[in-house]
């Protein structure tokens, strides 16, 4: 059975964030859009309920959001250690889960970047001082997520370094229809798989769809 948790969402107001505050909403969750503006995050919520007809969903700052029970980090990369640095007090000790991806666009193709300490996983770490930061749901094509009645069915990659942050994890991921999540191993794995998202990328621009990934040969309970 999964738990339900109170959900903070920093930078969610792209694509990415706004579909998976949706889903987890749907899922049972309260979930905060965080934004650095705050009149944003709430024309944004405005958007959802009047679309969706979804409760459980609130427009903050970062700030605010960055108190919630549990954070996923959905910033643009570049703005990621930017936007985390004046919150880290507000996130010691907490479940942290991030779904960012250094990529750039080049040449009709997604290609990866390596952060300084090889992924933006690790850098979140860093600044943060935290082993109970998470990676997952960097492989979801953002456009199905925003679609509520679109059916998911997809494996969700995650990695992790603490038992109990990767535990929430999974209850999290599992509590969204259509989506099993599937711990692969430590945070050592990070860029691989934040990188293999420009692979998915290159793949839905050059077929004009939305690629995604489903693991097979693998059984977690």
């Amino acid at each position: 059975m999964n738990n339900k948790y109170n959900i903070g969402i920093i930078g969610g107001t792209g694509d990415a964030g706004i579909g998976l505050a949706v889903r987890l909403a749907v899922g049972g969750h309260e979930v905060i859009i965080g934004s650095r503006n705050e009149s944003k995050a709430k024309e944004v919520v405005n958007d959802i309920i009047a679309k969706y007809n979804i409760s459980g969903i609130k427009g903050e700052t970062n700030e605010n959001s960055s108190t919630s029970e549990v954070v996923i980090v959905a910033t643009p990369w570049d703005a990621t250690i930017s936007t985390l640095a004046p919150i880290v007090n507000n996130l010691k000790d907490k479940v942290v889960i991030t779904m960012v991806n250094s990529m750039i666009y080049e040449n009709k193709e997604m290609h990866s970047l390596m952060p300084t300490l090889g992924s933006m996983a690790l850098e979140i770490m860093r600044i943060l001082d935290s082993k109970k930061v998470t990676g997952a749901f960097h492989h979801l094509p953002a456009k199905n997520l925003l679609n509520k009645d679109k059916k998911l069915d997809y494996d969700v990659v995650v990695f992790g370094d603490n038992q109990s942050a990767i535990e929430t994890t999974l209850n999290i991921v599992n509590s969204i229809e259509g989506l099993k999540g599937i711990y692969v191993g430590s945070s050592k794995l990070s860029f691989a798989v934040e990188s293999f998202t420009s692979v998915l990328v290159s793949a839905s621009i050059l077929h004009k769809g939305h690629a995604s990934l489903k693991l097979t040969g693998v059984h977690q309970g």
